[in-house]
């Protein structure tokens, strides 16, 4: 059996109608389907959610689910903000600069434009705490060819030494 695709990935939210207003706006995600329980349909716990699912792009699906009976929602305190994000590819440099302006204009952070020799991207918060990177993909076949050729060396040194192994150091160069 081999993975087909990605069917969708869900992330908790804290208002479910505010969220998808929100991917609207400023990631222009247009709002496709919402399922609403008060069981879990796998566990039949007694547990109402809203799930919402948003248009992510060529059969891609962004979900969340509101779970108003259960406690806040905290992420990951042992895993730095800057790790866990959900990268989304735009089509140009504009795309970066135009939504960074947008969500600036609005009072939300943006870190970036980030050069990172094979793509360029921004970072920022959505309002629910959770990381996304927009990223816009600027590396060639040489590139590509480079890294391709490096990626199990650089695995295998990495899983017995814990180090950042230095065969792609020319991106940072």
């Amino acid at each position: 059996m081999k993975v087909k695709q990605i069917h969708h990935v869900a992330y908790r939210c804290k208002d479910a109608k505010k969220t998808v207003k929100w991917y609207g706006k400023y990631l222009n995600m247009n709002f496709i389907l919402a399922i609403a329980e008060n069981e879990v349909p796998s566990t039949k716990e007694p547990d109402p959610y809203m799930h919402v699912f948003l248009d992510a792009g060529q059969g891609n699906v962004l979900a969340f689910f509101e779970l108003p009976t259960q406690p806040c929602m905290q992420l990951d305190q042992n895993t730095p903000a800057w790790c866990q994000h959900l990268a989304l590819e735009v089509e140009t440099m504009d795309d970066l600069v135009k939504t960074k302006a947008a969500l600036e204009a609005d009072g939300i952070n943006v870190v970036g434009p980030t050069n990172h020799t094979i793509f360029q991207s921004i970072y920022f918060f959505d309002p629910n705490g959770h990381r996304l990177e927009l990223a816009l993909n600027t590396s060639t076949p040489t590139m590509n060819k480079r890294l391709h050729k490096v990626k199990w060396d650089m695995l295998n040194e990495w899983a017995e030494t814990k180090q950042a192994p230095s065969h792609a150091r020319w991106m940072h160069q």
